[in-house]
């Protein structure tokens, strides 16, 4: 009886202790809902932070193949003059084990104008979908061994097994996909308030819109500022990707004013606070129009529509 294709990638951690394992569960999604990225979460090798990028229509949108790069993530907590050496390997893996892989390896240098090592035409998407995508599922791998930072590093502990991780792309079924917000003396509110809409919970975090009625920054007086919050990273830790629609129902002609975003949420306590979205989403003299009918009677309704979540599951 053959082995699942999960059943294999655990099978490999236990040889490839510097690997991690990306099992994408949905890619053709990403094409369809034109999400420009694919981000697995961040991963420990030597004592640095890592993280594999895989661009699915390619990183120049070219759609005729697909990127993938490995990225160091310490960058930032660095210093001056850093750099680390070391070998990898990139591969894309066939579901029925780790033999016939398509993959590019090499010895580099990261430093702090070249923080990402990769190959921006890694497979053609006709060859991938030939060869290694099974029921819409892709398995990518990243082996990274021989780390030499020209910095201390601490907490270097080897590595006993690798890591792997499955992201599943899911379409938001209709009953569940629409939060609406319904805001009264809307002439009331100041420039410089903002405020919470009640936090919700769908897939593995908790969401809640914030508006300022009056704009923010370069918002601020002209433009109401609206945007999406995200919290509850306590399992997992992983980034979330949302496909979403940020509006201003029109309560006369259900005309909505709205915006299309596709965003990887992850932690940081800032975007907690102030969310993605747009300092200018609406002027407000067109939300004032009472023609367009989006302030009646002194009320506004405020909405996001879920189209597309992922979930992230270790395995």
């Amino acid at each position: 009886m053959s082995l699942t294709v999960e059943e294999n990638i655990k099978a490999q951690l236990e040889v490839r202790k510097n690997a991690h394992i990306m099992l994408v569960d949905g890619m053709s999604k990403l094409k369809t809902q034109k999400v420009m990225q694919v981000q697995s979460s961040v991963f420990n090798v030597s004592g640095l932070k890592w993280m594999l990028i895989v661009y699915p229509a390619g990183k120049d949108g070219t759609k005729e193949y697909l990127s993938f790069y490995l990225k160091i993530k310490d960058k930032k907590s660095l210093g001056p003059n850093w750099e680390v050496k070391c070998s990898f390997k990139l591969t894309i893996v066939p579901q029925n084990g780790f033999n016939r892989c398509h993959s590019i390896e090499g010895i580099e240098s990261y430093n702090a104008n070249q923080t990402i090592i990769g190959e921006d035409s890694f497979i053609s998407y006709e060859e991938l979908k030939k060869k290694y995508l099974v029921n819409d599922k892709v398995v990518f791998c990243a082996d990274v061994t021989d780390v030499q930072p020209n910095f201390p590093v601490t907490n270097t502990i080897p590595r006993t097994i690798g890591t792997a991780e499955r992201i599943t792309l899911t379409d938001v079924s209709k009953k569940d996909s629409r939060f609406t917000w319904k805001i009264t003396q809307f002439s009331s509110f100041d420039v410089g308030d903002y405020h919470f809409s009640n936090e919700f919970k769908l897939g593995q975090r908790r969401w809640k819109l914030k508006m300022y009625p009056k704009g923010c920054a370069t918002g601020k007086g002209d433009y109401l500022s609206l945007f999406l919050t995200v919290s509850d990273y306590n399992s997992p830790m992983a980034k979330t990707l949302a496909v979403y629609k940020l509006r201003v129902l029109d309560q006369l002609k259900r005309n909505h004013f709205e915006t299309n975003s596709n965003v990887w949420f992850h932690y940081d306590p800032n975007m907690i606070r102030s969310g993605w979205g747009s300092n200018q989403f609406m002027r407000l003299n067109e939300l004032r129009n009472a023609s367009r009918g989006f302030l009646v009677n002194d009320e506004i309704y405020l909405g996001v529509e879920f189209i597309l979540l992922s979930t992230t599951e270790n395995l």
